[in-house]
């Protein structure tokens, strides 16, 4: 469940992250059936206005990655937590595993909402007990020379990863995926 990062924006639907994820995981030899969720534009409260029909009987886990919407938009931390949490509450509900992705805010909303914001994730992560990834673009971020990595592994629109920059994503997430997916088997 997630916005344009996860419903692979400006790129053809073989090269976004849930297909590439999906190969990813089967490479490693997990037996996974991905199902998209990604809304582009979408917000936390987006997210908690569709989970309970986004999440089918069939759904064994869930990727929660939401809020870059709320940040981009200037949504008050405290209503994109809330509205996470909501979607964490349906998850329980459903006794379903969750990787909760977070989302880094910049510094344009002045120090006390990045860290507010950017504290959230962790914070819930340890409430509900969900599995946590710091950053869905940290595959990229986290690259020596920033600068150059965002050149060259993100779009021209300076938010979407290309297809490229979705591999490194994939490549840096991939083993907290795997964590999901046996936490899934086990339960």
């Amino acid at each position: 469940m997630g916005d344009s990062l996860t419903q692979g924006f400006g790129l053809v639907p073989e090269a976004g992250f849930v297909p590439q994820l999906e190969r990813w995981l089967t490479a490693k030899g997990a037996e996974v059936e991905l199902l998209n969720a990604g809304v582009s534009g979408d917000t936390t409260a987006g997210g908690l206005a569709r989970v309970n029909w986004s999440l089918d009987d069939n759904a064994d886990a869930m990727i929660l990655a939401l809020g870059a919407n709320d940040v981009l938009r200037g949504i008050a931390p405290e209503v994109a937590r809330a509205n996470l949490a909501g979607i964490l509450d349906a998850a329980a509900a459903r006794d379903l595993p969750v990787l909760l992705v977070g989302v880094v805010a910049p510094p344009n909303y002045g120090p006390d909402y990045k860290r507010a914001f950017d504290v959230m994730y962790p914070e819930l992560a340890e409430t509900y007990g969900t599995l946590y990834f710091q950053d869905f673009l940290f595959g990229v971020t986290s690259l020596p020379d920033r600068a150059a990595a965002l050149a060259k592994y993100i779009q021209p629109d300076g938010l979407h990863p290309n297809a490229d920059g979705v591999a490194l994503v994939v490549d840096a997430m991939g083993p907290s995926v795997l964590n999901l997916v046996e936490r899934a088997q086990n339960r």
